[in-house]
């Protein structure tokens, strides 16, 4: 049986932590906190299992994505140092997730949808946007994705 992602993250904190690794540690440590607080927000609309696999990919999604605007604030900045903690968080993160679909991949992907969902016009796009997330979840940049989709619509 293959492992959930919360198991690897957690067998990933375990070895940071033998290996004093404190950025990777500190990390993942946030990780965790981010996937207790999604945890919490369910058992109150009643989901006591805890998030998904899919979930925990939406919450690293979204993690790296906070990274990225960070390092491209401090970068404008000229706070390199701090850029530079961001970008090695990001590695982290992604280390965790699927391999990224390159900016090709994504727009072929996108290609795909359309045909087969019969898209011809920009109010399909929410039935694209949806289906693409629901193949792709953490394997692309979604906001890429929407422009592409976006462009063969109009």
């Amino acid at each position: 049986m293959t492992q959930s992602l919360r198991e690897t993250i957690k067998q990933g904190l375990t070895e940071a932590t033998k290996a004093q690794d404190k950025r990777r540690m500190a990390t993942l440590r946030l990780i965790q906190a981010a996937l207790k607080d999604r945890d919490i927000a369910g058992r109150t609309e009643g989901r006591d299992a805890g998030v998904s696999d899919a979930e925990i990919l939406d919450v690293l999604s979204k993690m790296v994505k906070q990274r990225r605007e960070s390092a491209g604030i401090y970068e404008s900045a000229g706070r390199m140092e701090l850029a530079q903690q961001e970008n090695e968080e990001i590695a982290i993160i992604e280390s965790f997730m699927p391999k990224q679909l390159s900016d090709a991949e994504t727009a072929a992907a996108v290609q795909a949808v359309i045909a087969e969902t019969g898209a011809a016009s920009i109010k399909d796009m929410g039935r694209v946007m949806g289906e693409l997330k629901k193949r792709h979840a953490g394997q692309m940049d979604f906001a890429k994705a929407g422009a592409i989709v976006k462009e063969k619509l109009a």
